[in-house]
């Protein structure tokens, strides 16, 4: 690879230096000598230079010497984090050096396992040169392998230090023997930093190895063994719940799938996903991805799903021809309307919009400080605080109810519809939040996502307006033949809330605001008519705050 010229000699050199300074760091421990100490001292400088060497040259080889060749970016990258680790973790050997000689009796130390920290880290050291240049996943895997191992190295010698402690050992000798093992203990970090490093130079994608288990546990529980240099990772999106979501080709063949969807993340949220895809496949069959595997560890999970062909709906209305545009709102409107007869179950349902927008609020004025206004006065006249407005909003919403329910999305934003133009169909993602409740909580989320594009565009613009009309004027039409007379005032709070809390993902200060502003212009709507006496059958959601 272009990149290792001039690069490769001053890795290896750093990647000796720094398992030197481990090795000495040993044998400071197991025979002090202030010599041996000053060494490790002054090679730590020459660490730092030869980091910072390699550093320079990866950042300029990245900038002038590639011409787009991602390998080689990746390579640089990856050798740029493993230098950085490396010389971590040398300053952890200087700053066990000092630590050694707080030691009241030198030989204290020798009572505990130290070597076996040493011994792991060394050997995991010895095979990063041949790991990275390689691109070698198995040798990877060893080396993070080591951070587990001194994990449980550290749990054991801590647990026999508070023993010493309690049983009336010096308090001095066993403090500095706990500062020791921590150091060996953050050691182990910077390895597993390594390894992952190593597997980012060989996939091009960086992975957490906990990810990078779970993709391969999920890979096997398919029935094949696919190693991950066979099967080609893609990262797609990363969500705001946290899970790592990419596309992998394993080998699957099929008219609708060309690979596989991974998604790792919480487990609670994707054992409710995992439900609700089951659930809504009961419902309208191939509306959902399959689930063809999942697996479980711990606090964590990880599915692999059938990977649907097509776009996602927000792409079709930007960048689709109109006539494709048109035909997928089309059977957008259909898939919903089926959906939503389908699963519909009378008895009267409270979503809570308010109340939802509550729970967000700390994150809204985290991000915009300034939308907050308290209660001011102008020419003579009150005018309300923000926090009146939602109070009264939230009286208001007490006597507003659903008629019904259905199941529900949950996260109906644009880019969770996928739009299939060669089988005219509709396909939902992303649906841990599914349920059953107002129906009305889909409308308001899908509205504002199209709202919310920062597209400025005179002619994308429009085409996302004409979405949200015609969407709006679908909808109003499901609820006329429903029964439902109070669809407008509770569409009124449910785009409040999307108003408001999509703002805390907006950076453009203009835009948050002029979101927020909508959202606060319907809370005080939905209150004031609330306050009228009249029945909400009366009231009318103006459709002007849903233009840009």
């Amino acid at each position: 690879m272009r990149f290792l010229e001039g690069v490769e000699e001053n890795f290896r050199f750093m990647v000796l230096e720094v398992t030197k300074q481990v090795e000495n760091t040993l044998k400071v421990l197991e025979n002090p000598d202030p010599g041996l100490v000053t060494k490790i001292e002054s090679r730590d400088d020459y660490i730092d230079n030869l980091k910072s060497v390699i550093e320079n040259k990866c950042f300029s080889r990245i900038h002038t010497g590639f011409g787009g060749d991602k390998r080689a970016i990746d390579m640089a990258r990856a050798v740029n984090i493993i230098t950085s680790n490396l010389e971590r973790l040398a300053d952890h050997a200087v700053n066990i050096v000092m630590q050694s000689q707080y030691l009241r009796d030198p030989a204290f130390i020798k009572r505990y396992d130290y070597k076996a920290f040493f011994a792991e880290i060394i050997k995991a050291l010895r095979l990063v040169v041949k790991a990275l240049f390689n691109q070698d996943i198995t040798l990877a895997f060893k080396i993070c392998r080591a951070e587990v191992t001194l994990d449980a190295l550290f749990k054991e010698n801590f647990d026999m230090v508070l023993r010493d402690l309690r049983t009336g050992e010096s308090p001095e000798n066993c403090i500095t023997a706990h500062n020791i093992f921590r150091y060996l203990e953050r050691m182990g970090d910077t390895i597993l930093n390594i390894g992952e490093a190593v597997i980012f130079a060989a996939v091009g994608e960086k992975f957490k190895i906990h990810q990078f288990e779970a993709l391969k546990e999920s890979l096997s529980g398919l029935g094949r063994d696919v190693p991950i240099t066979d099967g080609e990772f893609q990262s797609i999106w990363g969500t705001r719940s946290g899970c790592r979501i990419g596309r992998v080709d394993a080998g699957r063949k099929g008219p609708r799938s060309s690979g596989v969807l991974f998604k790792e993340g919480n487990a609670v949220k994707l054992r409710a996903e995992a439900e609700n895809i089951r659930r809504w496949e009961a419902v309208m069959p191939g509306l959902p991805p399959k689930v063809q595997a999942f697996h479980v560890d711990g606090d964590s999970a990880s599915m692999l799903m059938e990977y649907l062909g097509g776009c996602t709906y927000q792409e079709v209305v930007l960048s689709g021809a109109p006539e494709i545009a048109a035909n997928a709102t089309f059977v957008l409107e259909q898939t919903t309307r089926q959906l939503w007869q389908d699963t519909r179950r009378p008895g009267p349902v409270k979503a809570g919009y308010v109340r939802q927008l509550s729970s967000r609020l700390d994150d809204v004025f985290r991000m915009h400080p300034g939308f907050r206004r308290g209660e001011m006065r102008l020419a003579g006249r009150r005018i309300p605080g923000f926090d009146e407005v939602l109070r009264r909003a939230e009286e208001a919403e007490t006597s507003l109810e659903a008629p019904f329910s259905v199941l529900i999305h949950g996260d109906f934003n644009s880019n969770n519809i996928v739009y299939s133009h060669d089988e005219e169909r509709i396909h939902y993602i992303d649906l841990h939040r599914s349920r059953d409740t107002d129906y009305v909580q889909d409308v308001s989320v899908f509205l504002l996502s199209n709202f919310r594009l920062p597209v400025l565009d005179t002619l994308l613009r429009a085409r996302l307006d004409r979405v949200i009309r015609q969407f709006l004027a679908f909808s109003r039409e499901f609820a006329v033949e429903a029964g439902d007379a109070s669809f407008e005032a509770r569409l009124a709070l449910g785009l409040a809330r999307s108003f408001i809390t999509s703002s805390r993902f907006e950076f453009n200060q203009g835009f948050a605001r002029e979101m927020f502003l909508r959202g606060v212009y319907l809370l005080e709507s939905a209150a004031d008519f609330g306050d009228s006496g009249k029945p909400w059958s009366a009231y009318v959601l103006p459709d002007a705050v849903l233009i840009y």
